[in-house]
């Protein structure tokens, strides 16, 4: 059944346009990724199809209920990023509707409530359009994935792994159309070569040439004219090769190969060590006395639910806390989402340069990576996106005369394609990682360690995080974590209704709500 159908959308920004569509529909039973770089339309796009954004020409023509699930999050006294998004998200599930539309609904959740809201997305019967940098959650709900680029939406079927082997092998059938354009170039400029020279030497009269053949074949004029017909030949031969369909070449990304300070002294040797390092928020226990280790080269995922202390694990590394010893020659650059190693008046190579002493080359390489080209290095970082200050604050870290990597959530807010750069350029860096992150194919794909935040300890695993999965023990699933959540949803819609318009009934519903939340956690400890 139908439920949107866009015609003739043009959409605009300023004085540019962001994205046409010709005609693009959303059916039932549709699970779609919406996915683009940063600044290519995909949030516009979902407030155009929730009608909370005007377009510049086309008709949205809706044939049921559109719920918009946004971006950015009300700010909220004691409640953090994640506990805000849960919250948001339970309240717009709450309500039933045709279309639901979810803009990086994912951000700010541990690896539990992504997973749960995973579960719930999965069970759920309306449409959806959801726009995500995680790519296993993408892989988890989609079966069509829609992408903004150069200024038009094209639609692939399946998941995210599909659309990926589908452009994949589109490149790998514009690589061999190039290569029989560039053969077949060749053949017409080598036959116009041999006509041009071969009409050169018509020009000349045969040394050999007797006075009779001179006089059969007319002398001069004879040549004139077979020089004039394999001109004409040649000019022939040149048209071709102008009508010829012009394939152009893809330009792929050049290796990186770059100097980290003190590396080979750092490699496979103890760079820092902790002995009975306890974590404490206050007088909360974070986690109880841990010894590790880190071996230089090492790529390490630290991983636990929100609270758990993993900032808390880095900052006491960083400020080589109680029982912490570091190596003399470790040298840190560590990244946050807060973004202070920028200067906002300054320009995004006038920033990376600063701390850098890789030649410019390689810095330019690395920006080209992350999306910056040709004259976009020079812009100032002051009228970049929050995407994009994010991509600039990596690449200045990853050129930098650190030899040590602390990544504190480096994934939130960037687009899919600057997640598979950061995670490239991971994998070619040559230091040391420490990386934070809720994003399971980033975790899979660089970290060669796994030290886990739970139950109040800490876990150290030699593996990857695929392998870390598959021994960590599984926990029961309890039926009544459903119905709590359940409950739980409704209680966020309620509350909603409440502080909108509020009513004797709305607040004996509220009520209700709670005695079975009760109930529900009363039996959910005795079963435990």
């Amino acid at each position: 059944m139908l439920l949107v159908f866009l015609q003739d959308i043009r959409v605009e920004v300023e004085d540019r346009t962001l994205f046409e569509i010709k005609n693009l529909s959303i059916h039932q039973g549709d699970r779609i990724g919406l996915v683009g770089r940063n600044g290519s339309g995909k949030t516009s796009l979902l407030e155009v199809i929730a009608g909370e954004r005007e377009t510049s020409a086309g008709i949205v023509t809706l044939y049921g209920s559109v719920t918009l699930i946004p971006q950015l999050k009300p700010k909220m006294d004691k409640k953090s990023g994640g506990e805000i998004s849960q919250m948001v998200i339970n309240q717009m599930l709450s309500r039933k509707q045709d279309v639901l539309l979810a803009d990086e609904p994912t951000t700010h959740l541990d690896a539990e409530h992504l997973m749960r809201l995973e579960q719930q997305l999965q069970n759920r019967q309306e449409a959806m359009v959801i726009v995500s940098h995680d790519r296993v959650f993408l892989d988890a709900i989609c079966n069509k994935i829609w992408e903004i680029e150069d200024g038009t939406v094209r639609v692939y079927s399946g998941n995210y792994s599909d659309y990926v082997y589908q452009k994949q092998e589109k490149l790998k059938h514009h690589n061999k159309e190039y290569e029989k354009f560039v053969q077949k170039k060749k053949q017409l400029e080598a036959a116009m070569r041999e006509k041009e020279q071969k009409a050169q030497r018509a020009t000349k009269k045969p040394k050999k040439l007797s006075a009779s053949e001179a006089r059969i074949k007319g002398g001069k004029p004879y040549f004139a004219k077979k020089q004039k017909k394999l001109n004409q030949g040649a000019k022939a031969i040149q048209t071709r090769i102008e009508k010829l369909e012009k394939v152009e070449k893809i330009k792929e990304a050049p290796p990186i190969k770059m100097e980290v300070i003190h590396q080979d002294s750092l490699k496979k040797r103890i760079i820092i060590r902790g002995e009975k390092v306890r974590g404490e928020a206050g007088k909360c226990l974070l986690w109880k006395e841990f010894d590790f280790s880190i071996i230089g080269g090492d790529k390490i995922g630290i991983i636990g639910a929100n609270g758990s202390g993993k900032t808390t694990f880095l900052r006491k590394i960083l400020d080589q806390s109680e029982g912490i010893s570091i190596s003399p020659a470790v040298s840190f650059g560590y990244f946050s989402q807060m973004l202070e190693i920028l200067n906002h008046n300054a320009s995004i190579i006038e920033n990376v340069q600063n701390t850098s002493c890789q030649d410019q080359t390689l810095i330019r390489t690395v920006l080209a990576r992350l999306g910056f080209f040709r004259d976009d290095i020079f812009k100032s970082v002051n009228v970049l996106s929050g995407g994009e200050r994010v991509k600039v604050a990596f690449g200045k870290l990853f050129v930098s005369d650190a030899n040590v990597l602390i990544l504190d959530e480096p994934t939130n807010f960037l687009d899919v394609e600057a997640v598979e750069a950061l995670e490239s350029l991971l994998n070619e860096y040559s230091g040391t990682v420490l990386l934070v992150t809720h994003d399971r194919r980033l975790l899979e794909n660089v970290a060669t360690r796994i030290f886990s935040i739970k139950d109040k300890r800490i876990d150290s695993y030699d593996g990857t995080f695929r392998e870390y999965i598959i021994e960590e023990p599984k926990e029961d699933h309890n039926p009544l974590e459903d119905e709590l959540l359940k409950v739980d949803t409704k209680i966020s819609e309620v509350l909603s209704r409440l502080s909108i318009q509020p009513s004797q009934e709305l607040e004996q519903e509220f009520q209700t709500l709670l005695r079975q939340k009760k109930g529900l956690m009363r039996r959910l400890d005795a079963s435990l």
